[in-house]
């Protein structure tokens, strides 16, 4: 059904709306949308891991002690907590671009500010607010982009976008290794500013969420988004299939309009176990995964007193494979399905880490290589559980629950520097490696006794 008129947009049903979305094929602009949200993301990353390899600098400068090094890297993560919970809100009430335009200028400019930071104090209050920005951007554009794609390439298509993040990750890591001995510490933090130049004018080529804009009971709006994608992929020569409504999407719509989007349905019978669950998987990866990568290149420095080029090109190394077992599992993860994935990835990382525990580590290439092959493994889960978070819950709570269940991606990421930082001082590296294994067995078992599959299924049928 095609029509331009008005008047005839805002009888059209909410449900035969999402199954005409559902059946786009990949048009240029959902493609170009992935870019631009892309390339905040990339930055996001790039901001996220830019202070491990400024620190190594920092603690001969300023004669920071392991606790304030610990302080700082935590901080930030805490300033994406607050992020992540408050524009979840935001998101859900204001629309999802009104919150992505908040957050790029948020830690875009903060990553400015932080080139003039004089002390380890001023250093963690832009780094807090700069986490604010962090903490919002991903989830909301997480949400954002789930709720386009249709459900047999959702996987592979989110993914080959949050792909950007650990890119960002990784070219952190390359310019920590080529910029800060010939520029200083300062130009990652000019790098960290670029997306307020580049993102922010392609923002405004971007439509708003027409599933949120259903949720909000702004029909005309979302009919005329969704016809301009569907004339698009006619003009491309891309055959529109027949709409096929569903009626787990007419009930997910009836329940929409009965129901208004709020974070206490988070913990309905319904949502409570699923909640809970991504909850323990968010802290579990993260508090692994930040806990290695803001710590290894201090680590190799300090510890195995390796040169600070050394020291960065180990951690460059690790992030690269990073991002080739996120390539793979872009891929691969929409065949294989996400409870899979998730129990293997966490299995396997447990490998490693009791190695580390039970022989210790002598040697910084030993060292790099066990912790590459759990790096590796749990960077498949980090950057992926934005795509299965934003699957357990329904447009009308999609950004909270994305919110809240980040919100302890930010406790891990904080908590997993701290216990680095404080194992090392009191008990050696094997501490380390003792605590994390636990982690990740704890984290296995949830997955193997709570995780849902979500692939191959409409995001309404997943979450009424």
């Amino acid at each position: 059904m095609m029509t331009d008129s008005k008047s005839i947009s805002v009888n059209i049903r909410p449900e035969n709306l999402l199954a005409r979305l559902e059946r786009l094929p990949m048009t240029r602009s959902l493609i170009l949308m992935r870019v631009i949200v892309g390339l905040a993301t990339l930055f996001d990353g790039f901001d996220t891991l830019a202070i491990a390899f400024v620190l190594p600098v920092l603690i001969g400068q300023w004669h920071l002690a392991p606790a304030e090094v610990g302080a700082i890297i935590s901080i930030g993560y805490i300033g994406q907590l607050v992020g992540a919970l408050f524009f979840g809100w935001v998101a859900q009430r204001w629309g999802r671009l009104n919150s992505l335009l908040i957050t790029i200028l948020i830690f875009a400019s903060m990553s400015f500010a932080c080139i003039y930071a004089w002390g380890p104090i001023a250093l963690m209050v832009f780094r807090f607010i700069q986490g604010i920005g962090t903490g919002g951007e991903v989830p909301v554009a997480s949400a954002y982009i789930n709720e386009f794609i249709g459900a047999n390439k959702r996987g592979k298509f989110f993914l080959l976008y949050e792909v950007l993040f650990p890119i960002g990750l990784m070219m952190a890591a390359v310019a920590g290794y080529f910029v800060i001995p010939a520029y200083g510490w300062q130009a990652m933090f000019i790098i960290g500013a670029i997306p307020a130049v580049v993102t922010l004018p392609l923002r405004f080529f971007m439509p708003e969420s027409p599933r949120w804009l259903i949720s909000q009971g702004r029909i005309a709006e979302a009919t005329a988004i969704i016809e301009r994608l569907e004339r698009e992929a006619e003009k491309a020569g891309q055959p529109l299939s027949p709409v096929q409504e569903d009626v787990c999407i007419a009930q997910s719509t009836t329940k929409a309009k009965e129901e208004k989007g709020n974070w206490t349905e988070l913990f309905s019978s319904f949502y409570r176990p699923r909640t809970l669950m991504i909850w323990v998987l968010w802290l579990a990866a993260y508090m692994i995964n930040n806990g290695l990568a803001t710590w290894l290149p201090t680590l190799y420095k300090t510890v195995f007193k390796l040169p600070l080029d050394t020291s960065l090109f180990y951690s460059s190394c690790t992030q690269a494979f990073g991002v080739a077992a996120s390539i793979l599992c872009a891929f691969y993860i929409d065949k294989v399905g996400r409870r899979k994935w998730y129990i293997a990835a966490f299995s396997l990382s447990i490998i490693p880490l009791t190695i580390m525990s039970v022989m210790g580590v002598v040697s910084p290439t030993q060292a790099w290589f066990f912790c590459t092959l759990v790096y590796a493994c749990l960077q498949t889960i980090t950057f992926s559980l934005y795509l299965y978070s934003a699957e357990l819950y329904p447009t009308r709570i999609r950004a909270i629950g994305n919110g809240f269940g980040s919100a302890w991606l930010r406790l891990g990421s904080a908590a997993g520097p701290m216990i680095v930082g404080n194992l090392v001082a009191a008990g050696g590296i094997s501490s380390v490696f003792s605590v994390f294994a636990g982690v990740a067995f704890i984290a296995a078992i949830v997955c193997w006794r709570f995780m849902i599959e979500t692939k191959g299924r409409v995001l309404e049928e997943i979450s009424p």
